[in-house]
């Protein structure tokens, strides 16, 4: 029985990564662990992306962990506020000294003999692979591409004699003062950058195919700032955070079961920003139900703010060609652009684009089901972490955290090396992993794990529902199988298991 180098492997040293350090010190104290995180800094998201403006679209109270009050003013955060909580979560709990920056991890291969993960890491600096072992491999690197966004190619874009950029690689040097920007796209960043930007360009355009839900809130949360006054910081942090999630699971449950009722109010809201004149039928009027694709929270009315006096735009139409001096539209609108801001989404991975095989044999996670939203059919020792898609991506990342802290508790009880959940049989009737229509879903859920109808199979996007699963329900639920070094060497390849 091979003794790993490491007890647990953390991918990722941005909300999750640190996050599940903190919760395995705290509730399993005899495990070693080491974090790989590829890029030369922790934060993740919020190192990564640089853009004007960068923001959270959660309110900090669940956004920020459980076990660390979110003590600033604004509850709507940005960035650079964002990666400071982040190190300091890190400083405060001795966690820098388990990180290895710049390295990427290629592959890994659980071997049933052996009842380790063999790694395979690269230094992302130097290119020098590396091997190493681990008892079990948590991937809390976020689910999408690192390395690149996602950009269309457009028609005729090698006419355009301007600059495109991606919010992703935002140059630091980027100078758009007095100049004519087109942002493409109706998401999170593009409605974060265009108020940002149009307070130093000379106008800026929202360039959309088609529209998005929008909501205003106040960045302060006022109720939070006075509990904060008069409680200590852990219990108002706590009463926020229950009053969020709360309202959170009660709009999207209240949505989905009267999608029209809710859209109405939605519209309702916008109108009322934007006042009788402006068109809000077709620029914020989104085809789809609330919720079958994120909402798009906006501070203080800011995009609002910034098209009522004249400083940008909305553009609601089809890209037919790009021209010299910038984007002509189907409708035969001609947009003189500078700058070209291509807020045009997100490439997503899944198991951080590590190629994993088990025993040798490559898996395919299209051809697994989802275990309670954080681990695989017939693979062992490894969690993957997973947000809401209709609440903060921490709420479920605390869980998720806590889930692997009580196996690995569980498993020591047991003298057990490894634990699965065990599938016997593919099911014929499965679903989407997530049930989401954004375009950056839809092109790669063939690369995701599928759900079933039944628990533990479910993916729910329900906070309650998944603390009373994964903080209460026993592990031990007639699907999580254990192995002991006694019965290793007789153990089949995991993948083989099920056949």
């Amino acid at each position: 029985m091979t003794q790993p180098d490491t007890d647990v492997l953390i991918i990722g040293a941005g909300l999750s990564g640190i996050g599940a350090a903190v919760h395995l010190g705290k509730q399993c104290p005899g495990k070693t662990y080491r974090i790989f995180e590829q890029r030369s800094a922790m934060g993740g998201t919020w190192d990564l992306f640089r853009y004007p403006g960068i923001r959270s679209d959660s309110d900090m109270h669940t956004l920020g962990f459980n076990f660390k009050p979110w003590t600033e003013a604004k509850a709507i955060a940005d960035g650079p506020s964002i990666r400071n909580y982040i190190r300091e979560t890190a400083d405060e709990h001795d966690i820098t000294r388990h990180i290895q920056f710049d390295t990427k991890i290629v592959a890994a291969d659980w071997s049933s003999p052996d009842q380790v993960w063999h790694i395979t890491s690269e230094d992302t600096k130097t290119g020098k692979r590396t091997d190493l072992t681990a008892r079990f491999l948590f991937m809390c690197g976020g689910y999408y591409n690192y390395d690149e966004g996602y950009r269309p190619d457009f028609p005729g874009e090698d006419n355009y004699k301007g600059q495109f950029v991606h919010p992703q690689h935002w140059p630091e040097d980027l100078d758009y003062t007095g100049k004519k920007v087109v942002i493409i796209g109706s998401g999170a960043t593009a409605m974060t950058l265009v108020p940002a930007m149009a307070e130093k360009a000379g106008h800026v355009t929202m360039l959309q195919r088609s529209p998005t839900y929008v909501v205003s809130r106040p960045a302060v949360d006022k109720l939070a700032n006075f509990l904060r006054a008069i409680l200590p910081d852990s219990w108002a942090y706590a009463l926020i955070r229950w009053r969020n999630v709360a309202f959170q699971q009660y709009f999207f449950r209240k949505t989905r079961e009267n999608p029209e009722q809710a859209k109405e109010r939605l519209l309702k809201m916008v109108r009322e920003e934007l006042g009788p004149d402006y068109d809000v039928e077709k620029h914020f009027t989104p085809h789809y139900n609330p919720w079958e694709q994120r909402l798009c929270l906006v501070p203080d009315s800011d995009l609002f703010n910034v098209l009522k006096s004249g400083k940008a735009s909305v553009e609601t139409d089809h890209i037919e060609t790009f021209t010299e001096k910038g984007i002509k539209l189907k409708s035969g609108k001609e947009l003189e652009a500078d700058i070209v801001i291509t807020a045009t989404g997100l490439n997503l991975v899944f198991m951080n684009g590590v190629d994993v095989s088990l025993d040798g044999v490559k898996v395919d996670p299209g051809k697994l089901l989802n275990y309670k939203g954080v681990m695989l059919s017939n693979v062992p020792n490894l969690a993957v972490t997973f947000g809401y898609t209709n609440a903060s991506w921490t709420l479920k990342a605390d869980l998720t955290s806590e889930y692997v802290c009580r196996l690995i508790t569980l498993m020591d009880q047991k003298g057990a090396t490894s634990a699965m959940p065990y599938l016997p049989a593919f099911p014929n009737e499965t679903e989407p992993f997530v049930d989401f229509s954004s375009g950056y879903f839809q092109r790669v859920m063939d690369q995701f794990p599928r759900q079933h109808t039944e628990a533990p199979w479910k993916l729910h996007q329900s906070y309650f529902t998944d603390r009373k699963n994964l903080r209460e329900e026993p592990i031990e639920d007639g699907v999580m199988t254990f192995t002991t070094p006694e019965n290793a060497a007789a153990s089949k390849p995991a993948l083989q298991a099920a056949e």
